[in-house]
């Protein structure tokens, strides 16, 4: 259920994608050029919506890895994340969104001086 509602959110913004690019959505960068963590993570969803899972993994792999774990938590990942302490639940959080940002970053050529 989980994973064909996500499919039919894909399609669909990947079809309102195609038919209204509204640009860049992150206001962040929009205004200073600077990407955040969470950047890449509609066209994560745009590109997977077409079939292009490679280029879905490039837009933000994080995003990528956190949809997979959201989409088969009932299967047994949920209890794994919960039996975890809370600082090591946010130790990991704070390593993902710091791997995403570096990984935006680098993949919009964004040097910070």
């Amino acid at each position: 259920m989980r994973c064909g509602a996500a499919a039919v959110a894909a399609v669909t913004v990947a079809v309102l994608h195609d038919a209204h690019d509204p640009g860049v959505l992150c206001p962040l960068r929009r205004f200073t050029g600077v990407p955040c963590p969470g950047c890449g993570s509609t066209t994560v969803f745009i590109e997977a919506g077409h079939g292009h899972w490679l280029a879905a993994l490039t837009a933000n792999p994080v995003t990528v890895v956190a949809a997979i774990g959201l989409l088969t938590a009932p299967l047994g990942g949920g209890a794994w994340w919960w039996s975890l302490s809370t600082g090591k639940r946010r130790g990991l959080l704070g390593a993902a969104l710091g791997t995403a940002w570096i990984w935006q970053l680098n993949r919009l050529g964004v040097h910070l001086s």
